[in-house]
């Protein structure tokens, strides 16, 4: 019990001195206004907040979002195959593919996949 605290101690003091070391040998010297204000995808926070903002690259990066996260629910899919018998394997896997392909028809259906529009 008594080793528990002096490493609990030992940790806070740490990272107390690295926390204050931090703070010490970061000071900026020089201030300037464009190093100072934010940056965001590109766009000049200065100016007007509300441009145009094609919808295109918002409708990709949500594909690319659900497809992403999909492709890593498949992999627990493949651990199961080692651990289940292959009937149950093979109905899980196939749903699962199903479920990906209709939200792809669905895509292509609505003209999302489409560039040029």
């Amino acid at each position: 019990m008594l080793i528990m605290m002096y490493l609990t101690i030992l940790t806070i003091m740490i990272s107390n001195i690295m926390m204050i070391l931090s703070i010490i040998l970061s000071k900026k010297t020089f201030s300037d206004r464009e190093k100072l204000s934010p940056f965001e995808c590109g766009f000049d926070p200065k100016s007007f907040a509300r441009i145009p903002f094609s919808i295109h690259f918002f409708l990709i990066t949500v594909i690319f979002l659900i497809f992403d996260v999909e492709i890593a629910l498949i992999f627990p899919i493949i651990k199961l195959f080692k651990m289940t018998n292959f009937y149950l394997w093979t109905i899980t896997s196939l749903f699962f593919l199903m479920i990906l392909i209709l939200g792809l028809y669905y895509e292509w259906n609505q003209n999302m996949l489409n560039w040029t529009n």
